[in-house]
């Protein structure tokens, strides 16, 4: 799962946005799907990273592809852990509300 970067300017924000797949609703997808798809792609990216540094080990390959390979894993856990903690706040308030 490619994690894009965003400059911050509006017109930038604007293409971004119009990029957006919106049609993942209409596609009979429902949320549990997406977030499986995010989870999934998460440890694949951290199966990538992993498979480079033991080739790095061994002697052959590339350094800087397993610099960049374990940043991207290390931004997507992160990125990962960010959005279940949000998921985890949310549900709490929700259980706080009175009824």
């Amino acid at each position: 799962m490619a994690i894009p970067v965003i400059t911050a300017t509006p017109s930038a924000a604007a293409a971004a946005y119009k990029n957006v797949d919106t049609g993942a609703a209409t596609k009979g997808s429902d949320f549990g799907e997406v977030l499986q798809r995010a989870v999934q792609g998460v440890v694949d990216t951290n199966k990538q990273a992993e498979t480079l540094s033991t080739q790095a080990i061994a002697g052959g390959g590339n350094l800087t592809d397993v610099v960049a390979a374990v940043s991207k894993a290390e931004l997507a856990l992160q990125t990962a852990t960010t959005i279940r903690d949000r998921v985890v706040q949310a549900y709490q308030d929700i259980m706080r509300m009175p009824i």
